[in-house]
């Protein structure tokens, strides 16, 4: 079972549960400002998605299995939920649609669509697995040693809230990056998954990012009829945290629709 961080309703109102899904490099913590606001009806629940966080490592990072990895926890829940994922979380989010939409109320995919990319984010596993822990004590120092590999401030930020300096034994990743790398493919890859979600959707992009084109709409709208799409301007990939209010208010108002 996936390690999660569960934040309870404020004030709940009977609407189903949200299960967040991140992305690639990243963890449920990622996601507590967020999740903690948006659970003034609702519980919301934010995963660490396999070989992330505190979740099992395995050998594989396939999203037939991410897929399955979400719907063991939508199944705790009472077998229905609404479900966000970003990036490969969002891959993983649109998988369990297409294959268990019984499981989903709404679905929201945060600026990434059902196809296969050419990029490759091996370099970043290279990089932080490249990165010299001996005598390491605070992050300043970890991102000092890191900018060697990883000129961008704000991705070395976002890497390092993955390292712990306190684990037992010396500071760790809590990232399987060997795995992460050998199943790179994959994940910046698309299984080909056959199916139709006929439940609401909301494929929401970053207003400067690529990630969604206008020529992947008709594949977005073969797989998911009630497809809606909505972009965050002046943001990229990274949308929710560039503009976690319009991010936060977006999710808010569809979901409540």
């Amino acid at each position: 079972m996936l390690a999660t961080i569960r934040h309870p309703a404020t004030a709940p109102d009977g609407a189903l549960p949200l299960v967040i899904a991140h992305g690639l490099y990243g963890s449920a913590r990622n996601w507590n400002v967020i999740a903690r606001r948006l659970a003034d009806r609702r519980e919301v629940i934010a995963v660490d998605m396999r070989n992330h966080g505190e979740s099992p490592r395995a050998d594989s990072q396939s999203y037939p299995d991410m897929a399955a990895d979400l719907a063991g926890v939508i199944e705790t829940l009472g077998g229905r939920a609404d479900l966000m994922g970003h990036s490969m979380g969002g891959k993983a989010a649109m998988q369990l649609a297409l294959t268990r939409g019984d499981l989903i109320r709404r679905l929201v995919v945060a600026d990434i669509a059902p196809v296969a990319y050419s990029h490759d984010q091996s370099r970043h596993a290279q990089a932080m697995r490249g990165l010299d822990l001996t005598g390491l004590t605070t992050r300043g120092e970890a991102d000092r040693r890191l900018s060697a590999t990883v000129e961008d401030p704000a991705l070395r930020a976002f890497f390092l809230q993955s390292l712990d300096l306190k684990a037992g034994g010396g500071p760790r990743w809590r990232l399987n990056l060997d795995v992460l790398e050998a199943e790179m493919a994959k994940i910046v890859g698309w299984p080909g998954t056959e199916g139709r979600f006929d439940g609401p959707a909301l494929f929401l992009t970053g207003g400067d990012s690529h990630y969604v084109r206008p020529e992947h709409r008709e594949t977005i709208r073969a797989l998911f009829p009630q497809a809606r799409f909505a972009k965050i301007p002046g943001t990229g990939h990274w949308l929710h945290a560039e503009k976690p209010r319009e991010f936060e208010e977006t999710l808010r108002v569809f979901l409540n629709a």
